[in-house]
């Protein structure tokens, strides 16, 4: 098998466990695969597999995040659209973030930058959003930022608490609230 089939496996061992939790055994056990058949695959080891699971969340981040929001549309509907696979992507609030979970440990300066990047750019696509329907460009882009500390802080919440309500009350809620401003700003926009 190509070693792209064996991202899905190894994102969700890394949400699990951490990079510095997925041990050689872990993976080995996760995936099928011999220690020798991982390195025949990932010469690189674990930094390898986990730069390949971040470029595998990179690619299905553009595809099911930034280029949604980027399309013609109206607002609420762009931003439902991305709670709806925000909240497949998280299984509703049960599985956690990978994102989150590798800026912890000794992984965190080894992909920090990437990470960053991710992040970045999912801020980024909602302000464009938010700018596209009249928003001032700072301000836009802090909603953008607020609305990632919302989903993520409400992910973290829900897996402390054991919880998954306050995830899915935000995604429910977010994109509402983020036009519920835009509405405001139009009211006192002068005529």
């Amino acid at each position: 098998m190509p070693k792209e089939s064996y991202l899905p496996c190894l994102m969700q061992l890394f949400r699990q466990h951490g990079y510095d939790g997925a041990t050689l055994s872990k993976i080995s056990e996760a995936t099928g695969l011999g220690k020798a058949s991982l390195y025949h695959h990932f010469p690189g080891g674990k930094d390898e597999m986990v730069e390949a699971v971040l470029d595998f969340a990179a690619v299905w981040m553009q595809h099911n995040i930034i280029q949604p929001l980027g399309e013609p549309g109206e607002p609420i509907t762009k931003l439902q659209n991305m709670c709806d696979r925000v909240h497949d992507l998280y299984a509703g609030g049960e599985r956690p973030c990978l994102l989150a979970i590798l800026l912890l440990g000794s992984a965190r300066d080894t992909f920090h930058s990437k990470v960053q990047g991710l992040i970045a750019s999912w801020i980024e696509a909602i302000a464009t959003v938010l700018q596209a329907a009249g928003m001032e460009p700072a301000i836009a882009r802090l909603r953008g930022e607020d609305a990632i500390i919302a989903i993520q802080g409400s992910l973290i919440l829900a897996q402390g608490l054991g919880n998954v309500a306050p995830f899915q009350r935000v995604l429910r809620d977010l994109p509402q609230t983020l036009c519920d401003e835009l509405a405001l700003l139009s009211d006192v926009e002068p005529s």
